[in-house]
């Protein structure tokens, strides 16, 4: 994957990190993008430099249409190519639905949902003109079963994989495959704060008896990345150990 070129959203922390890191381990030059905690993600580009590739780090909300298109402008300037972008940047802001706010429906789906569109229509016109990339975008498991206290935070992983499905449909004559990858229960810091009580009933519903990596999801991406999945667009690769089968 020499000279190839990764853009990774949210990278600074957690599934976003090891991906950026993974890819950096493939050869890949990597944009990591944060938003919030500079310090963490220039840790993220040294460990990435180390590997010998080519590392910028680009600060954007990604729910910020104008931010973007300035974020992929300052990328431009350094890397002539964006061979792949990785849709990762997320929130949860979780509550039962009669005690949700309007704030924090909105914050999650102009984030995760929004923030995908946004990176995704200003990269792909780059794609476009190369006629060739692939973009992956970071679904879940409960975009696709649902999941009490998390009616946002669904809608807006059901709603990348519909807009997967589509962006792929639209894109696959001009060599640009989009796929998506969900997530199930993967040991972050946003899992580590569960009580054990919690973990054992998670647990108790993953056929694979346990929580997932954040290596396992970098894997998963860094094979819908690259030529070994050349023939995959429009797919939904499930990283669950078992749970929406």
């Amino acid at each position: 994957m020499e000279n190839k070129t990764a853009l990774i959203t949210g990278a600074a922390s957690g599934i976003g990190r090891n991906v950026a890191i993974a890819m950096a381990q493939a050869g890949y030059n990597v944009i990591i993008n944060y938003v919030g905690d500079r310090q963490a993600a220039l840790e993220v580009k040294q460990e990435c430099e180390q590997l010998g590739v080519q590392v910028m780090t680009v600060m954007a909300d990604v729910s910020d249409y104008t931010a973007v298109e300035n974020m992929v402008k300052e990328i431009t300037a350094v890397f002539p190519r964006i061979d792949v972008l990785v849709n990762n940047a997320g929130i949860t802001k979780d509550n039962l639905l009669l005690r949700m706010s309007e704030k924090d429906f909105d914050s999650v789906i102009n984030v995760n949902l929004k923030g995908t569109f946004n990176c995704t229509k200003h990269v792909s016109r780059l794609m476009l003109k190369q006629k060739s990339g692939s973009i992956i975008n970071m679904a879940s498991v409960v975009g696709i079963n649902g999941n009490a206290g998390q009616a946002n935070y669904s809608a807006s992983k059901a709603g990348i994989i519909g807009f997967t499905k589509s962006t792929a449909k639209e894109f696959a004559s001009r060599g640009i495959r989009v796929n998506a990858v969900a997530p199930g229960y993967i040991d972050t810091a946003m899992t580590a704060v569960l009580s054990d009580n919690v973990k054992q009933t998670i647990l108790s519903h993953i056929p694979l008896e346990r929580l997932g990596t954040t290596d396992d999801v970098a894997q998963a991406v860094l094979f819908l990345a690259g030529d070994a999945s050349s023939y995959i667009t429009g797919c939904v690769l499930n990283v669950d150990g078992g749970m929406a089968m």
